[in-house]
């Protein structure tokens, strides 16, 4: 029997689909769903008979919960290379979708980690749910938040996007709008009525007409010490700002990822566009992909599921921190 297809591409009426469709592993991403995902994209582009696009996961869990990591570990591993073909491809499709022509209308409904936020929040129109688990993890297995999630978090408001990058914790509907990682909230029950109405309306006049009230973010009450807290250009000095139990969190991350990440963020944040801090992903994860830390986060997270990495070196306060 065939496998079935990793990306499903339909029309309705004037409206491209893109449906990730490989719900058992969470809708994750492959080197060919990224190459599936930007030949439609390329196409509807030109196609005058396409108004707009619309991404949405298969299954009930989410949209999408990132990359294939066990790829990353297999070529860390093997000393392959397949990630760097999949990171490069991967970066433009997310960029293609930044700079897309036409409305693009992302469903964030669910999980949507890592890559899913690649795909995701980088859209014109970005819906979140009641369900919606939305972060970038990527400090806890060694690796950086990429996808331009430098960019997206280091233009969240005040120092959000930095307390999210640290901790890598994953945030409901509210905070994600606050985050500015999406605009409107919508019930998942109500997500095909959406797209059936946006095939009838536009995607502009079908978010709007099903935009709900947004309660009140939990981040929005604590953004004063967040912002405080998270201000400082360095890692030993944001560990000393927060509580115990906060501290305790953030340095059981990969101590090198967390200065490569905060290294990055504040970078990012005086980028001109996304496509330079693309660029900036891309040579740190290509690096990152031979380190010791990739592949021990990775290992302790879904091959050995100890969750007991040994991190190397083991804190912050033995990495070298000249730049």
């Amino acid at each position: 029997m065939n496998d079935p297809a990793p990306v499903l591409t339909e029309r309705r009426g004037g409206l491209g689909v893109l449906t990730l469709n490989r719900p058992k592993a969470i809708n994750a991403l492959t080197h060919q769903m990224v190459q599936v995902i930007t030949a439609a994209l390329n196409e509807w582009a030109k196609d005058p008979s396409v108004d707009g696009v619309a991404i949405t996961g298969a299954g009930e869990r989410g949209l999408c919960a990132g990359g294939d990591i066990v790829a990353f570990y297999n070529d860390a591993v093997n000393g392959t290379d397949h990630s760097i073909a999949f990171w490069r491809d991967e970066y433009r499709m997310n960029a293609l979708i930044a700079d897309y022509p036409k409305p693009y209308l992302a469903l964030m409904d669910g999980i949507v980690l890592g890559g899913g936020v690649g795909v995701s929040a980088h859209a014109e129109y970005r819906v979140v749910t009641e369900r919606s688990r939305i972060g970038m993890p990527e400090v806890g297995i060694g690796l950086i938040p990429d996808v331009g999630g430098t960019w997206l978090l280091s233009h969240a408001p005040g120092e959000l996007g930095t307390y999210a990058a640290l901790t890598g914790d994953q945030f409901g509907a509210a905070d994600a709008i606050e985050l500015d990682l999406a605009d409107v909230l919508v019930s998942s029950d109500r997500l095909p009525a959406l797209l059936d109405r946006a095939t009838e309306i536009g995607i502009p006049t079908a978010v709007a007409e099903f935009a709900e009230p947004v309660p009140d973010a939990p981040l929005a009450a604590q953004r004063e010490w967040i912002d405080q807290a998270f201000g400082h250009d360095e890692v030993g000095e944001i560990l000393a700002a927060v509580d115990d139990d906060l501290r305790t969190k953030i340095a059981s991350k990969s101590p090198s990822s967390l200065v490569l990440t905060l290294r990055a963020l504040r970078s990012a944040r005086h980028m001109n566009n996304l496509t330079d801090a693309l660029d900036q992903e891309f040579a740190i994860v290509s690096q990152l992909l031979r380190s010791h830390d990739l592949r021990e986060g990775i290992r302790a997270q879904v091959i050995d599921k100890d969750r007991n990495p040994m991190w190397a070196p083991p804190a912050i306060d033995v990495i070298d921190l000249t730049p």
